[in-house]
């Protein structure tokens, strides 16, 4: 089967992201990885993970078929000539878990193939899911 290529913008990249996520289907998650053996991935509690090898296998392990549910939503972007980041809160539903909300940073580059993702860091959010995207706070 030809695998499908993700062209188009950031969001068209986060949005077959998450639904690859969703199928469980690990060659289409990594898919939307950049070559870049720099690539990093963070899973909630979890160390940090460099290089296809190691993203790949943590997929293997998180991922079965219909076993993880991740809608994300309350998008914010950063965007500039050759790199996106996106931060969304995600609506986390494991098979065996209680709902859950996470908050994700997903870091995408403008490669040769299109936009790509270099990074995904994901931590559980405390409270409740926030209703209305919180207001900027200057430091």
């Amino acid at each position: 089967m030809k695998k499908k290529q993700h062209n188009g913008s950031p969001a068209e990249v986060e949005a077959a992201f998450y639904d690859a996520l969703n199928r469980g289907d690990v060659d289409a998650v990594m898919a939307l990885w950049a070559d870049d053996e720099e690539i990093v991935c963070v899973h909630p509690h979890g160390a940090r993970l460099i290089g296809h090898r190691a993203i790949r296998a943590s997929w293997e392990m998180l991922l079965e078929p219909g076993s993880l549910q991740i809608h994300p939503s309350q998008l914010h972007e950063m965007h500039n000539l050759m790199s996106a980041v996106h931060t969304v809160v995600e609506g986390a539903t494991a098979a065996a878990g209680e709902p859950q909300h996470l908050v994700a940073t997903n870091v995408y580059v403008k490669t040769p193939k299109g936009w790509r993702m270099a990074a995904h860091h994901v931590s559980a959010a405390p409270g409740p899911v926030p209703v209305d995207p919180p207001s900027p706070v200057l430091h």
